[in-house]
């Protein structure tokens, strides 16, 4: 059980990085495909999905974190 908590919070880490790197302040994730429209938008489909991976994944990593402190 030792070794699985560092492993799987280092596999967290790595997604969470990943979720907040596709995201982009202020506009749709369609901008990074090309298109340049200058306002802020609700987010929609793709973006709403990788909007709540970040957030399970964050509270994911901080749960493991405290974890592998506890054991």
């Amino acid at each position: 059980m030792k070794t699985f908590l560092p492993f799987a919070q280092i596999v967290v880490a790595i997604f969470l990085i990943l979720f907040i790197l596709l995201q982009q302040r202020g506009r749709a994730l369609s901008s990074i495909f090309g298109e340049t429209s200058g306002f802020y938008a609700t987010r929609r489909g793709m973006e709403k999905k990788v909007f709540w991976a970040t957030i399970i994944f964050g509270i994911l990593f901080i749960l493991l974190a405290i974890f592998n402190l506890l054991s």
